[in-house]
């Protein structure tokens, strides 16, 4: 019945781009995960409100940028992707008397916004460089490095529902903490956009930081290969890499899959690996961290689909 209702959507009412069983691995950093039964990549954002109405209201959705915090298991996942990487990507420096905004939307890279606010002349927003994946993403679960976080510059956000209607949110409307955003509404409601206030400054200082910290990540982190960012949440007071090292799980390998040797928070996939070794990782990192230290990592990572049977 849910392939049913996917077909009912009419491709001639839409100006994006429509796919039916999607594989992941091409939409996923991981480069890994089955096929999804369909995905929409908007032509903007009132081509998508046009999409989102015609689903079915039990057809689960997701919204994915750069698939820098999903994994998807082997065997696919029965829902809808929205695609907003490249789809939905305006972004614009908003002048208003001396309160000047950056507007970005959901499927803008967060590097992109670092350097589009260093070329205009603002300070605050250098950390967004080294967040591995869209605004939207970002948006959605406080993403955050080297000390502060998304929503420590957000004024305002922009949503839609899954009757398209759009609206804007401010950070009163959720509870906002490490890692996590939750609406204070029971709508279900996706970002597509939000509003950043930076401190004006050196836009050459800016940059520099910029890359400063872009450096940063090529020394500590394996960006060479396939991967997710950082597996687990830090724990208060500690790092989720200093316990998964000390437990000598630097190097573990599970089939293709491997405990990044150069980061211990994160996993990585050389080439060969499949979502399920990933995902036997990630569990048997936690309970082996859980065993030694008592400590209940949280995940970062996204987990969706059913294992391949």
């Amino acid at each position: 019945m849910y392939m049913a209702e996917i077909r009912q959507i009419d491709p001639a009412s839409l100006r994006g781009e429509l796919r039916i069983d999607e594989p992941m691995h091409r939409h996923t950093s991981w480069r890994v995960g089955g096929a999804v039964d369909q995905c929409y990549k908007p032509a903007d954002v009132e081509d998508l409100a046009v999409f989102l109405r015609q689903l079915a209201s039990a057809q689960p959705v997701i919204f994915v940028g750069l698939g820098s915090n999903l994994l998807v298991r082997d065997g696919g996942w029965h829902g809808t992707v929205v695609f907003t990487h490249s789809a939905l990507s305006h972004l614009e420096l908003i002048e208003s008397g001396g309160s000047d905004h950056i507007y970005a939307e959901a499927g803008v890279a967060g590097p992109k916004v670092a350097r589009f606010a260093a070329m205009h002349g603002f300070e605050g927003g250098e950390f967004l460089a080294g967040i591995p994946g869209t605004i939207g993403g970002a948006l959605a679960m406080n993403a955050g490095c080297y000390g502060s976080e998304t929503w420590d510059v957000v004024t305002r956000v922009r949503t839609i529902d899954r009757q398209g209607h759009t609206r804007e949110r401010d950070p009163a409307d959720f509870d906002i903490g490490y890692r996590v955003v939750i609406p204070r509404f029971e709508a279900e409601e996706f970002f597509i956009g939000g509003w950043f206030r930076l401190r004006p400054g050196d836009g050459n200082r800016s940059r520099e930081k910029i890359k400063t910290l872009l450096q940063r990540r090529i020394d500590s982190q394996p960006l060479q290969v396939p991967n997710a960012g950082s597996v687990f949440r830090n724990p208060a007071d500690d790092h989720a890499a200093r316990l998964i090292e000390s437990c000598g799980l630097k190097g573990l390998r599970r089939g293709g899959a491997m405990v990044s040797p150069k980061h211990a928070n994160f996993i990585v996939n050389p080439g060969s690996a499949s979502a399920a070794d990933i995902e036997w990782l990630i569990e048997h990192v936690h309970a082996t961290v859980k065993q030694e230290y008592g400590v209940d990592l949280q995940r970062e990572v996204r987990i969706i689909g059913e294992a391949l049977q």
